[in-house]
């Protein structure tokens, strides 16, 4: 069915979105390129939350960026029910990004200060001249009072509240898959966990399929269905997020549940131990396996030889030469 970079991938007719080989790179000028992602695979089914999560510079908003086409990946393949995303120019792909849309990271520059919120939220409607306002609907299903919310501008609203206006704004096209781009990382600890019990509540109310983007697995733990990690443009490990927390295989992986205060449950070494150093450069990567340069199982096959991905439990899948097996 697949090489050995999408063996992990289910098969097509149980899928919504399907992401095969994803390349995303940008030129950094002197002749050098940014190897943002670098071979990626993933699939979701309807429904599903699938967390992304890993060190910033790692990629993963790169990928989510290319789901869209913004910009187009370098190659590869995203495939939205079976249509080919990569393929369509013009008014065919602008069509079709109705049936994905985005939250971003920071909520206060993602929307317009120049603008009310009812304009703000109101405007895709508007664009695709659809029949019907919902914007007061979607504010009061985001917590917000259209009374006194809808006729205010950005300033006016905390980041929570801008965040819930940004949410609003992704769900009255009606998508199928939202993808959310670091959504909390930059809201107060007791505001993420309101953002976070939010879009549980959308997800079911609206049928959605999301994306969730974090640098923080303490957070991608608590929202996702599977969780993917990736290191300076790569997947490192694929699993349920239940049996990945549980059962780390990938040092990497290990290194993050460590970060989290008591380690996930596990009892693992200082984070400081299991990872060392800053990540390289991702316009000149380590050969063989990227992570081997911070990594203390490291041996010379992983100079030479890139690991590829390969099922090490039930749904779980790996690239790593030397798992932890404990």
């Amino acid at each position: 069915m697949a090489g050995s970079g999408t063996a992990h991938l289910r098969p097509d007719d149980e899928v919504l979105l399907r992401v095969e080989d994803l390349v995303v790179e940008f030129p950094a000028g002197r002749g050098r390129t940014v190897r943002a992602v670098s071979g990626v695979s993933f699939d979701l089914a309807r429904g599903e939350t699938l967390g992304i999560v890993g060190e910033s510079g790692c990629g993963k908003s790169s990928a989510a960026r290319a789901l869209v086409q913004l910009p187009p990946p370098r190659s590869g393949s995203v495939r939205l029910d079976g249509l080919e995303l990569t393929a369509l120019r013009g008014e065919a792909l602008r069509r079709t990004r109705r049936r994905l849309q985005m939250i971003f990271q920071d909520p206060i520059s993602s929307l317009n200060p120049r603008r009310r919120v009812r304009d703000i939220v109101g405007e895709g409607p508007r664009v695709w001249q659809l029949p019907g306002d919902r914007v007061d609907e979607v504010l009061e299903a985001v917590g917000l009072d259209p009374a006194t919310a809808a006729e205010r501008r950005p300033h006016e609203f905390s980041g929570g509240q801008c965040q819930r206006i940004s949410i609003a704004r992704a769900l009255i096209l009606d998508p199928e898959v939202v993808i959310c781009d670091e959504p909390v990382s930059a809201l107060d600890v007791s505001v993420q966990a309101q953002i976070l019990g939010l879009l549980e509540d959308l997800k079911d109310r609206y049928r959605l399929t999301l994306v969730f983007i974090a640098h923080d697995l303490a957070v991608v733990k608590n929202v996702s269905d599977r969780i993917l990690v990736m290191y300076l443009g790569k997947v490192c490990e694929l699993a349920p997020s239940a049996d990945l927390i549980s059962r780390p295989a990938h040092p990497y992986t290990r290194a993050l549940i460590a970060s989290i205060p008591g380690g996930g449950g596990l009892d693992l070494p200082p984070a400081d131990t299991l990872i060392s150093g800053e990540p390289p450069s991702p316009v000149d990567p380590p050969s063989g396996c990227r992570f081997r340069t911070r990594c203390p199982r490291a041996a010379p096959r992983c100079a030479t030889e890139e690991p590829h991905i390969r099922q090490v439990g039930d749904d779980h899948w790996l690239a790593c030469h030397f798992p932890v097996k404990e």
